[in-house]
């Protein structure tokens, strides 16, 4: 079922980049979830269904929430420092992502019970939502990243980037 592609590879160093890289992740795990349903009707569950998935819910419960984090307390601050007409299109964004994690907490519920083996299969409706959030998230989102890369000073994604790294650290 998995879904192969080349790989975006990123750095801390490059934190622009890094949000490009996990929207790359997004798309791909928004994909494989497109083909879920019809996978599962034509070959049941699989060994293949329950890496994809695992690997699903791993994406989205763990780094997903991370990435929203590096928007909303690193690159949105300072992109509106340097480009107030942004504010808009980012309180929008935050909004957007409460939608987000509430289309992912419907979603992750069914998953889980496939994994469980309590379920056979997954609302194609709740997919199509989760999908057609990130679709829009992602096409409103993007343009801002171009601008941090245009208006954030090499000092300011330096930061970013140590940030976002350090938020990733594992703490004892």
């Amino acid at each position: 079922m998995q879904i192969l592609e080349p790989q975006q590879f990123a750095t801390w160093n490059e934190p622009i980049e890094m949000l490009y890289a996990c929207h790359s992740k997004v798309k791909r795990f928004c994909r494989q979830l497109s083909i879920l349903p019809d996978y599962l009707e034509k070959h049941g569950y699989t060994q293949a269904v329950l890496n994809d998935v695992e690997q699903i819910l791993s994406y989205f419960n763990r780094a997903a929430p991370l990435h929203h984090e590096d928007e909303e307390l690193d690159f949105f601050p300072q992109l509106v420092k340097v480009a107030p007409q942004a504010q808009t299109s980012i309180d929008e964004l935050e909004k957007q992502h409460e939608y987000l994690h509430e289309n992912w907490n419907a979603l992750s519920a069914q998953l889980e019970e496939l994994i469980s083996e309590q379920r056979q299969n997954i609302d194609e409706h709740l997919i199509e939502r989760f999908i057609q959030g990130y679709d829009r998230h992602i096409a409103l989102e993007e343009p801002l990243f171009e601008m941090g890369r245009e208006c954030l000073s090499v000092d300011i994604l330096a930061e970013m980037g140590k940030n976002m790294s350090a938020r990733r650290q594992v703490k004892e």
